[in-house]
């Protein structure tokens, strides 16, 4: 069975896609800012993280930054699932190395759990 680490503030959608990737058959652990999410991601050491980008204590690109200077987390895929425009988003974001980047309004829950599944496959 597949991990998958959700890293997401808004309740709503973290809950919807852990709802659907459940359903899929996944493990899945919710954190509701960075900070969370690294210890999260070092306890948990999923298959792929769903992360968001704007989130309180510690914003997305920063913990992707934290995230990818530790062992655990240098050749973690990542997926970035946010709300920002595709000018919004950091070119570091990018340089760091993320498997794919999803604006949520463009995405179905079952279009991103196509998308997990495909990056899983190809681990």
């Amino acid at each position: 069975m597949f991990k998958v680490a959700i890293v997401e503030d808004d309740q709503i959608i973290s809950q919807m896609y852990r709802f659907k990737f459940e359903a899929e058959g996944y493990d899945v652990e919710i954190a509701e800012n960075g900070k969370l999410g690294l210890e999260l991601i070092e306890e948990m050491r999923p298959d792929i993280v769903l992360l968001d980008l704007m989130m309180p204590e510690m914003n997305g690109d920063v913990m992707l930054e934290k995230l990818r200077a530790t062992s655990f987390g240098k050749d973690l895929k990542v997926i970035v699932l946010t709300n920002m425009g595709e000018q919004e988003i950091p070119e570091s974001v990018r340089k760091l190395g993320v498997s794919a980047v999803i604006l949520k309004a463009d995405m179905t829950p079952r279009q991103v759990t196509e998308l997990v599944k495909k990056q899983l496959i190809t681990k």
